[in-house]
């Protein structure tokens, strides 16, 4: 135990494989080898058990990879060995478990059969009655086991499904959930980023006009200058932090209430000089458009107090018929921008991008005389809802995706698969038994029915010869019955048209008739 437990998996896994085929030779060789130790014994008896016990071997080392070869071997063992038709219902089980096609094993099926009717009908010459219960054996003994076999298979498979589907949706669940989380993390990063560098940029912006002014000793100035230095510093840390985890929703973290006049007026009290002219006519925007609107406004201004301090800015909010335009135009720095690292125009990016998805054009861009303009165009109006754009943001369905769909989709034609298999296995034997039987009966009764009232009209001492509406053949004798002066004829039963009267002879006269129960 040991061993095997400290065994590399695919030793172990060939180890049982080997116990296993080991086990099924044993079980399937018990009945031939019980027969062949037994007396009588020929003189062949040791070579012919030896040959028999070979070919089941062999049954079983290709039950794995050639699961019809076996199935096709032990059909042939009984013509040297009867006992191997107890074998034949275990290699037909594992053919259709093992996963033999159903083309494949209906032609085999179909051609022992046929081979089968020719060597017990023609070559052989046995009767009707022999032909049908080796028809029989072979529909019971392999077709049905087989089916059954394959059924087992199928019903592994949707387990299998089941199984995979499970785990396809709880994967997609868990992605689900994570893209919704990290989505919303990266809304918040993008708030905090757009909200806390306006924020900073203005209080940098303050700090630079302490540091400039006249009335301030050298000690102070110097206190104004590093403060206005470790808030640029910051401004840059939390643009590369969470700047780049930018990804626009529709929700927004910026103050409740807050307007465009709210944050212009929040600019000119950390010295920006800004001018706002907006018209009447914008106070009331929808949500989705005031919030653009209001992005354009904080961002431009950001960007004007971090590199154009000092200048002037001018703000202007337009209506014309359905559009709204922005515009944000700033004139050059007197002094240059603040000192820091140059921007890389993130933030104009998804400023761009919330435009767009408002339904809006963004342009921005250095004018002629030095300075900057950013320009954006809105709708006055809320867009209807089938007018939304694929990619604007929306909340994601929590149901199942495409690989949850495919994984359903699999175990739905499974379970189709495995009903199907059912019936087959269920109504197909009864089905070939009674096409067996109406093919069998009309061989077996063609010229042998004797009814009741001729046999009743039939009397003791008559010439053979002058009894009338005698058939024309006998049914096969019953096994169990040795006389051979008799002759054995059918009522009709349906289906095995077994023998009914025995007629018997002395000296071509009837000496005796009697019904056989």
């Amino acid at each position: 135990m040991r061993i095997l437990d400290s065994a590399p998996p695919g030793l172990s896994d060939r180890r049982r494989r080997l116990l296993l085929d080991v086990l099924l030779w044993v079980v399937v060789a018990a009945p031939v080898g019980y027969a062949g130790v037994s007396p009588p014994y020929p003189g062949y008896a040791v070579p012919l058990l030896a040959g028999k016990l070979l070919v089941l071997a062999v049954a079983v080392l290709a039950s794995r990879r050639h699961p019809l070869v076996a199935v096709v071997l032990v059909l042939l063992g009984p013509l040297v060995d009867g006992n191997f038709v107890f074998a034949i219902p275990v290699f037909s089980y594992l053919a259709g478990r093992r996963g033999t096609g159903v083309g494949p094993a209906v032609t085999v099926f179909l051609l022992v059969a046929a081979g089968g009717t020719a060597l017990n009908l023609v070559l052989l010459g046995t009767g009707a009655a022999t032909w049908f219960l080796l028809a029989s054996v072979l529909l019971f003994a392999a077709v049905f086991p087989w089916l059954v076999g394959r059924y087992r298979r199928q019903q592994r498979e949707l387990a299998d499904a089941g199984r995979r589907h499970v785990e396809a949706l709880v994967r997609e669940e868990r992605g689900a959930a994570e893209r919704i989380r990290l989505r919303e993390r990266a809304r918040i990063a993008g708030e905090m980023h757009d909200s806390l560098g306006h924020d900073l940029s203005l209080i940098a912006l303050r700090a630079a006009a302490l540091e400039v002014a006249a009335d301030l000793d050298d000690r102070h100035r110097v206190a104004a200058g590093e403060l206005r230095a470790s808030v640029s510093a910051a401004t840059e840390r939390l643009h590369e932090i969470i700047g780049v985890l930018r990804e626009d929703c529709g929700g927004s973290l910026r103050p409740s209430g807050e307007t465009v006049a709210d944050l212009v007026d929040g600019a000119r009290e950390a010295g920006l000089a800004v001018r706002l002219d907006a018209a009447p006519a914008v106070a009331e925007l929808p949500a989705m458009t005031g919030h653009a609107a209001h992005r354009v406004v904080r961002e431009a201004l950001t960007n004007a107090a971090r590199y154009a301090p000092g200048a002037a800015v001018d703000v202007r909010l337009t209506r014309d018929g359905d559009r709204v335009a922005v515009s944000v135009v700033n004139d050059a720095a007197p002094a240059g921008p603040l000192p820091g690292p140059r921007s890389r125009g993130s933030g104009l990016l998804a400023l761009a991008e919330r435009v767009r998805l408002a339904g809006g054009t963004l342009d921005a861009g250095h004018r002629p005389d030095g300075g900057f303009a950013v320009r954006a165009v809105l709708p006055a109006t809320a867009p209807p809802p089938d007018a939304i754009e694929p990619g604007a943001p929306a909340e994601e369905p929590l149901g199942r995706p495409e690989r949850g769909l495919e994984a359903e989709r699999r175990l739905h034609d499974a379970r189709r698969r495995v009903r199907r298999s059912l019936l087959v296995a269920l109504l197909a034997p009864a089905g070939f038994a009674l096409v067996l039987s109406l093919v069998y009966y009309p061989v077996a009764t063609a010229g042998t029915v004797l009814d009741r009232a001729t046999f009743e009209r039939m009397p003791v001492g008559t010439a053979r010869a002058d009894l009338a509406g005698l058939p024309r053949r006998q049914v096969e004798r019953p096994m169990s019955d040795d006389r051979s002066d008799c002759e054995y004829y059918t009522d009709g039963n349906f289906p095995l048209a077994q023998p009914t009267w025995r007629l018997c002879f002395t000296d071509g006269r009837l000496t005796s008739k009697e019904w056989i129960a």
